[in-house]
């Protein structure tokens, strides 16, 4: 039986484009944390968790003491994916808001950003996520550092 070798040739370079985006997702899977801490004093952090099975988590605290409250916690949950290195977030309204996951980030979208594997030189790069837009209005331009 003869095999026609560009079908080989085609089936192999879906199954290498297959592994190089398994190995990008693989990447982005995990902890991101930043934090500010103003010169009063005030603390704010983003914390987000993107799991292997395309959900999220996230938790901004934010420590004011000249608000009432003074601390605040916020929660966010959801789906993500990813194409071309940009990360979109989906919260459905049934499923994931509730009195405890209040923050939508339906419509935001982030930029992974990490130091390419054929990049050789010394030049650091941190791995972190750089939200490009949301309808959160303070998620906008924020960058979330991966720990």
């Amino acid at each position: 039986m003869k095999t026609n070798p560009m079908k080989t040739i085609f089936t192999i370079l879906i199954l290498i484009s297959n592994l190089t985006l398994f190995s990008q997702v693989d990447k982005v899977i995990g902890d991101y944390q930043s934090s500010v801490r103003t010169k009063k004093g005030d603390l704010i952090e983003w914390k987000l968790t993107l799991n292997e099975n395309g959900t999220f988590f996230f938790q901004y605290y934010s420590n004011d003491k000249f608000q009432v409250p003074s601390e605040k916690n916020i929660y966010g949950k959801g789906t993500w994916t990813m194409e071309n290195n940009v990360i979109s977030f989906f919260s459905d309204k049934q499923k994931d808001i509730d009195e405890k996951n209040t923050l939508d980030f339906t419509n935001s979208k982030a930029r992974f950003i990490t130091k390419p594997t054929k990049n050789k030189t010394d030049q650091i790069i941190i791995t972190r996520l750089q939200f490009l837009k949301s309808d959160i209005f303070w998620m906008a331009k924020t960058e979330i550092l991966k720990i």
